[in-house]
């Protein structure tokens, strides 16, 4: 197994810092033991807590600053290591990749103004001339080499290595021209040349930073913002970047100001000492939806809530045990409590939002029949005993990771665990700290005893595959080591299949055979949250702001 995640792992979420709040635990009345088409207007049934907004209005005027709340500093802004929110919420802003990443979540070129595929191991990217770096060169293709191999040299550990596990060479094939050659057919590589994957930085740049690229000085990319100054332990503060190809940013400065603990977060969003955030604490919601101060909104997130299998050798072992527990589980408790009724119950691993580009009849083939099959997803609790008893399970152990990092964690855990008492089996919570949390996407022996852990995971790309070939044999998110040569047929299939309809049709069949064996027990969809005061709109509400220069369409709301 890499030691490096991939480009799939990277998707997970285990660093939502939500308080865990006490009360929220007497809603399920227990005792806690510790280049595709964009998805569609509107998702799976929601809860009426909430309705998903396109976006924000567009801004009225430009500014002089603005102040964006962020719940955690980033470690660096190397785009190499871009792998979660903080550094690709700042990031995005400075730095742009190959393919742009759009609030629509459809794919459109950035730094490459044409792409073309003379086979299918083979992508030809032309690009935009005159495109200036911050530090005032010129990109030319030397460049792009440059910054998409660093990505593949295993010295340099990035995050987002996987993605280049099928390319066999980068080359410059003209001034503005580059020209990827792959070891065999990958589906998914071009969709990633929109994230941070496909990053172009300036060579002599980074070459000038040396071992602090990334934590002090320029970073030499070409976005609409530039780096400013970096308080370490406070802010980071953004310029706008005068030479810019693009539309110029509206506002001629962005402070990210770090408020690690929720409550001062809210306090500074109720107040005014910052003018919006992404990510906001469930918790929050209510308060800052009633108080005047601004707007909350909610948007595609492309991201579910699942309990992670990681042991099939226990009790989990025998899949009609992980199919007890998926009837058994209240999916609407949880989303009433740990989501605070913004979310909507799901017994798919994949967001539905993900299959955008497939026709009607392939989305119905890729949900329809998923189990549970009961009506709305309700409890079968007299179903799962059955099963149960069927797979002489009563009384058995299973152990389950939870942590007061988030509401999404802790009260799934706890929503599984009462499923589990329910049904007759002996269900354990082992609370690990935030930080031990985080270890169980990457350290098999933080995992170590363990048979589950909640996991919330969001898609980089409008693709299911995103999270679909995590199962695959030996992939990187297959924390139990499943493995079905005819799963690993059908992934094979996808990944070389570039046409959508005819690749999700695959994925379809992928997506099934997932939820049979319950892979993962999905429990809900999470869309995004932004809030904004009255001094600022513009910003997208969808989860493209990972990738998509978002503070530069924050402008003056008057």
């Amino acid at each position: 197994m890499p030691t490096l995640p991939p480009r799939s792992a990277r998707r997970s979420d285990p660093r939502r810092r939500l308080a865990l709040a006490a009360a929220a635990l007497s809603a399920f009345g227990l005792v806690a033991v510790a280049g595709c088409s964009g998805p569609p207007k509107t998702g799976p049934a929601a809860a009426a807590a909430f309705t998903l907004s396109p976006g924000t209005p567009a801004a009225k005027g430009s500014l002089d600053s603005f102040t964006w709340a962020l719940y955690a500093e980033p470690p660096t802004l190397d785009y190499i290591a871009a792998f979660d929110y903080p550094q690709n919420m700042i990031l995005s802003n400075v730095c742009e990749s190959l393919m742009r990443w759009t609030p629509q979540l459809t794919e459109v070129p950035g730094l490459a103004q044409k792409v073309e595929t003379p086979n299918p191991t083979t992508f030809v990217y032309d690009l935009r001339p005159g495109v200036h770096f911050q530090d005032g060169g010129v990109m030319t293709a030397d460049d792009v080499v440059y910054s998409l191999g660093r990505q593949m040299n295993p010295a340099l550990g990035s995050s987002w290595v996987q993605t280049f596990q099928n390319v066999s060479s980068i080359t410059k094939t003209g001034p503005l021209q580059v020209t990827v050659k792959l070891r065999q057919p990958d589906s998914q590589f071009p969709q990633y040349m929109a994230t941070a994957a496909g990053v172009v930085a300036s060579a002599k740049g980074v070459r000038a930073g040396g071992n602090n690229y990334g934590t002090a000085g320029s970073l030499d990319c070409t976005g609409p913002y530039r780096l400013g100054i970096w308080t370490k332990g406070q802010s980071i503060e953004l310029d706008r970047f005068d030479g810019y190809w693009g539309t110029p940013a509206k506002s001629a400065k962005v402070l990210f100001d770090f408020l690690t603990d929720p409550s001062a977060l809210t306090n500074a969003l109720l107040t005014g000492q910052a003018d919006g955030s992404y990510l906001i604490p469930t918790q929050s919601y209510a308060g800052l939806k009633s108080s005047g101060a601004g707007t909350l909104y909610f948007g595609q997130g492309l991201t579910t809530v699942n309990m992670n299998v990681t042991n099939l050798k226990g009790a989990l072992g025998d899949v009609r045990v992980r199919r007890a527990l998926s009837l058994a589980l209240d999916r609407s408790g949880f989303v009433k409590a740990g989501l605070a009724g913004v979310g909507s119950v799901s017994n798919a691993i994949s967001p539905r939002a993900a299959w955008a580009a497939a026709p009607g009849s392939v989305v119905s083939s890729a949900f329809d029949g998923l189990p549970p099959t009961s009506q709305n997803l309700a409890q079968n609790l007299a179903t799962a005993k059955e099963l149960i008893k069927q797979a002489g399970a009563t009384g058995k152990t299973v152990t389950i990771a939870t942590s007061p990092i988030g509401q999404d964690v802790s009260l799934l855990a706890t929503a599984v665990q009462s499923a589990g008492q329910q049904i007759g089996l002996n269900v354990q919570l082992k609370t690990v700290s935030p930080n031990g949390y985080t270890a169980l996407f990457t350290d098999p022996k933080a995992r170590a005893g363990l048979d589950m852990f909640p996991e919330t995971y969001y898609l980089s790309i409008t693709d299911p595959m995103d999270v679909l070939s995590n199962f695959q044999t030996g992939g990187y998110q297959n924390d139990a080591g499943f493995s079905l040569p005819a799963y690993d047929r059908l992934v094979q299939q996808a990944d070389a299949t570039y046409d959508p309809a005819a690749r999700l049709a695959i994925e379809a069949r992928i997506q099934q055979q997932a939820a049979d064996q319950v892979l993962w027990i999905p429990a809900a969809e999470w869309p995004t949250s932004v809030f904004l005061n009255k001094r600022i709109t513009g910003a997208p509400t969808s989860i493209a702001y990972m990738y998509y220069p978002w503070a530069a369409d924050v402008g003056a709301a008057q």
